[in-house]
C-alpha cells in the first residue's frame, strides 16, 4: 500500500508540533485509534515522524474495542490490517463499554460524551499502566472551532481545544492535528483510498425514535454557512485563539 500525506499536512503538523513542543525527543505516546479518518491520518503521520524526525520516540496505537462481539467481533480488522501494512504498532484494548452503554440506557437520553468519556478512561487506563506519558487525539481546526462555538451558544463559555493540556492523572493530551482543516483529512482519504469505520464504529443501535446530537452538527453548518459568505472564517478563528485580550470580557479577575 502506497501511502501519500500531503506536504502541505506534514509541514502544518511540523510548524505545530515545534510551536508546542506536543512530541519531544524519549517521549512514549499512545494513540487513540478509532477507525475514521482523523486518528487513522495521525497514526499515518506519527509513523512518517518517527522515520523522518530529528528525535527519536515511541507511538503505539491503541484500539479501544466497545465490547459488541458477534458480527462485530472483526470492527476494527480494517484498522488492524492498516497498522500492519504501514507497520504501526499498534494494540486491540477488549472492554464492556458497549455492555455500559446498553445498561444504561433512557428514553431521550444521549450517550456520545458518556461514551467518548469511557474510551479515553480507557486510553488514561493503559497509557498510566504501561508508562507512557502523553496521549495523542485527532483533533482539527474544524473541530476546534464547533466546539467553541458550542460552548459559545450552548454552554455561556469561552472555550475550544487547545493543542495541549495536562490532565488530572499528569498524563499530557496532544492534538497533533489541530492546525489542519477536516477537508485536508478527507482529501487524504479519499486520494489514498482508504477505508474508514462507518460512524468510527460507533456502538449505539440508533432507533428511530431515539433522540439525536445535534448541536454539533448544527454548529458544523453555521461555520460552513460562514465560510461561504468569508472564506477566511477559519484563519481568522485560528488567529483569534492564539491573540486572547482576557481584560474585554467581564471576568473581573482580569479587569485591569
Amino acid at each position: 500500500m502506497n501511502i501519500t500525506v500531503s506536504k502541505k499536512i506534514l509541514n502544518t503538523v511540523g510548524r505545530c508540533n515545534a510551536k508546542y513542543k506536543l512530541v519531544q525527543e524519549g517521549d512514549k505516546v499512545l494513540l487513540g485509534l478509532s477507525g475514521g479518518k482523523d486518528s487513522t491520518l495521525l497514526a499515518t503521520i506519527l509513523k512518517h515522524m518517527q522515520r523522518h524526525a530529528p528525535f527519536k520516540f515511541e507511538f503505539l496505537a491503541l484500539i479501544v474495542d466497545y465490547g459488541r462481539g458477534g458480527e462485530h467481533v472483526d470492527d476494527y480488522i480494517h484498522s488492524q490490517n492498516y497498522c500492519k501494512t504501514l507497520d504501526i504498532p499498534f494494540k486491540i484494548q477488549r472492554t464492556d463499554i458497549y455492555k455500559t452503554l446498553e445498561n444504561s440506557k433512557r428514553e431521550n437520553s444521549i450517550y456520545c460524551s458518556f461514551c467518548s468519556r469511557m474510551r479515553r478512561g480507557e486510553l488514561y487506563s493503559y497509557a498510566l499502566k504501561n508508562g507512557f506519558n502523553k496521549i495523542a487525539l485527532g483533533h482539527h481546526m474544524d473541530d476546534a472551532s464547533e466546539s467553541f462555538f458550542m460552548n459559545l451558544t450552548y454552554n455561556g463559555a469561552l472555550r475550544a481545544m487547545p493543542p495541549r493540556y495536562r490532565a488530572e492523572n499528569a498524563l499530557e493530551v496532544i492534538r497533533p492535528l489541530i492546525f489542519v482543516r477536516e477537508r485536508q483529512i478527507i482529501d487524504f482519504i479519499e486520494s489514498n483510498k482508504i477505508y474508514i469505520a462507518p460512524d468510527c464504529n460507533c456502538p449505539i443501535n440508533w432507533l428511530p425514535e431515539d433522540k439525536r446530537p445535534r448541536a454539533r452538527a448544527e454548529n458544523k453548518q453555521l461555520l460552513k454557512d460562514l465560510e461561504s459568505k468569508n472564506p477566511n472564517l477559519f484563519k481568522s478563528l485560528k488567529s483569534s485563539f492564539e491573540n486572547i485580550h482576557l481584560n474585554s470580557f467581564f471576568n473581573k479577575e482580569y479587569l485591569d
